[in-house]
């Protein structure tokens, strides 16, 4: 096949979904995954609105399932010879306060954000170093560098990512392999009303009026987010470039965070935000 080959997961909505379609109509040819294939129907429906139909197949992946992912490794081998292109997009976010999440939420998130992320990156390095040719990208967020309030969860499985991405860049350099990490902010996407909707605001009195806040600020960032196809675009540019960088920031307000942070003393930032919550 003439066509770049590009695995995504987490194609079942957001950023995975929007990102098959593009690619797609860009010429890629994408072997888009997602656990719930009962969906699979709405990605091959748009495909066919948009004529790029065959520019996608559509493969059951739980990306926390060793067997299916060295079974999706095969059909590769044995369909394509190659992958070109790793996409590891899927991941959620895990809300709460850290003293009532519980252990097992903890692992599940750590599992699907990070821990899914390394063994679908392994089970494919092999099949590009042997090629001396690959790209993987990683879907990281903000979270991955400023920690928020009442998503530790998630911030400890986006700080992790991004060290993982880290090493895997200077580990793959020599043989041509590029990764790159996309460290989102807020996009109209479902993340972060899903990751708020299942907290309990009265599992104590003492968080409560916290926990309404950073829900209440939430749903007023995801209303004023992004459009999500900047982050589809960034992807895209990723693919085509013949060296791409390790880190891309983008978002509303991502460069400033990160800035802030930089530029001024942490006892500076804690009580502002602080402040913030109290008020």
């Amino acid at each position: 096949m003439d066509k770049e080959i590009v695995l995504i997961t987490g194609t079942s909505s957001g950023f995975g979904f929007m990102t098959a379609l593009h690619l797609a109509e860009k010429g890629y040819y994408v072997i888009a995954t997602m656990r719930n294939m009962n969906k699979k129907e709405l990605l091959l429906s748009e495909a066919k609105y948009k004529r790029v139909e065959k520019n996608i197949e559509v493969h059951k992946l739980d990306v926390k399932n060793h067997t299916q992912i060295l079974g999706l490794k095969q059909y590769i081998i044995n369909e394509f010879g190659r992958l070109d292109l790793l996409i590891n997009n899927a991941g959620y976010c895990l809300g709460g306060m850290t003293e009532f999440a519980n252990t097992r939420e903890w692992e599940d998130q750590l599992n699907t954000n990070v821990l899914s992320v390394v063994a679908v990156s392994k089970a494919f390095i092999g099949m590009m170093r042997r090629n001396r040719k690959g790209k993987i990208i990683n879907i990281g967020s903000i979270s991955g560098r400023f920690g928020f309030p009442g998503m530790a969860a998630y911030t400890t499985s986006k700080f992790a990512l991004s060290g993982f991405s880290e090493s895997l860049r200077l580990e793959l350099a020599p043989f041509n392999i590029k990764v790159s990490l996309i460290e989102a902010g807020s996009f109209k996407t479902n993340i972060w009303e899903k990751s708020l909707t299942k907290v309990e605001f009265n599992q104590e009195q003492d968080y409560e009026p916290y926990m309404k806040f950073i829900y209440n600020s939430a749903k007023q960032t995801a209303n004023t987010a992004d459009n999500p196809m900047k982050v589809v675009q960034l992807i895209e540019k990723i693919c085509k470039s013949k060296k791409p960088k390790f880190r891309y920031q983008i978002g509303k307000g991502v460069k400033t965070m990160l800035l802030i942070k930089l530029v001024f003393p942490w006892s500076l930032i804690e009580w502002v935000v602080i402040k913030r919550m109290k008020k």
